[in-house]
């Protein structure tokens, strides 16, 4: 190839690349299979609803350079989640929170602390002494680190400069003989908009919340099951957007029909992971964008 063709060559990938990020310069980039987004005043909030199959595990890049993960999946995701978020472009977890000590949740958490930078660790006042979460105490420990009580009243961040508060609104109480009952529920308010997080807590646990529960983003509660979404807590939550955090074909029949009835009685949009995969939403602290169709987290 000669000199002339080679700059030829070099030209044209260039003007290709300007045109790209031109389309996407108040818009979504999207580069392999993870959401790689941009935005003029780069002030953007993305909560990535990753595919673990039945389980939960949400990955937030905050507006102010810091990230979150709420939960980790089963414990043969550990690689697979450090690596999307590597590829986001992110090398510390600054607020790690197991919502509660099902493995469904926190199994593949001490792998992540081992493998992974981080900051602060966050799980209830609820012990138990399966293999997974005494693991999972034994790495948050070799890194000479303390747990922090995730309970109702706790602020994990005040950030007035950028219009950006995370706060735990539950648990209020301690059940020690249904576990989903002690998760913890955060609520993320960034500018005018909000998203709320609430693990696998049931009705009963949600009878207890006192602090607001409004939210634009709903991440639904136990996979979309019955006994986490009464009609009383959906019509106070007022969503938006729903997002369900489920697997594929499950033995569970999550999600059940009676919580998308009342999801789509309220004229929210509703987001899958077993039918859309990976699943981000964005905020620029006004407006809320989806997109959906993402790398699945797979098993290690």
């Amino acid at each position: 190839m000669t000199g002339l063709k080679i700059k030829r060559l070099i030209c044209a990938v260039a003007l290709c690349l300007a045109a790209i990020f031109t389309l996407s310069s108040c818009d979504s980039l999207f580069i392999f299979d993870i959401p790689r987004l941009y935005y003029p005043n780069g002030k953007t909030l993305v909560s990535h609803y990753l595919d673990v199959g039945q389980g939960d595990s949400i990955f937030i890049e905050l507006p102010n350079g810091e990230t979150m993960l709420i939960d980790s999946g089963e414990n043969y995701h550990g690689a697979s989640i450090i690596k999307y978020i590597e590829d986001c472009g992110r090398d510390k977890i600054d607020y790690l929170v197991g919502t509660h000590p099902h493995s469904d949740h926190i199994g593949s958490m001490a792998y992540i602390v081992r493998n992974f930078d981080i900051g602060s660790v966050y799980l209830p006042n609820a012990s138990t002494n399966t293999y997974t979460y005494e693991k999972l105490l034994e790495a948050v420990k070799k890194k000479k680190m303390k747990v922090k009580n995730g309970k109702a009243g706790v602020n994990i961040l005040n950030d007035e400069e950028n219009s950006l508060y995370v706060n735990i609104i539950a648990p209020v109480d301690t059940d020690v003989k249904n576990l989903n009952n002690t998760s913890i529920i955060i609520k993320i308010e960034y500018g005018e908009t909000s998203f709320l997080y609430t693990g696998d807590a049931e009705t009963g646990e949600l009878k207890t919340v006192t602090a607001d529960v409004s939210a634009d983003v709903l991440k639904v509660g136990h996979h979309g099951s019955d006994t986490s979404s009464p009609q009383s807590f959906i019509d106070a939550v007022n969503p938006k957007i729903a997002v369900i955090s489920v697997g594929e074909d499950n033995d569970y029949g999550h999600p059940s029909s009676k919580t998308l009835k009342r999801l789509e009685n309220k004229g929210c949009e509703i987001y899958r992971t077993d039918e859309l995969q990976t699943i981000a939403v964005t905020s620029d602290g006004i407006n809320l964008d989806v997109k959906s169709g993402f790398r699945t987290m797979e098993r290690e």
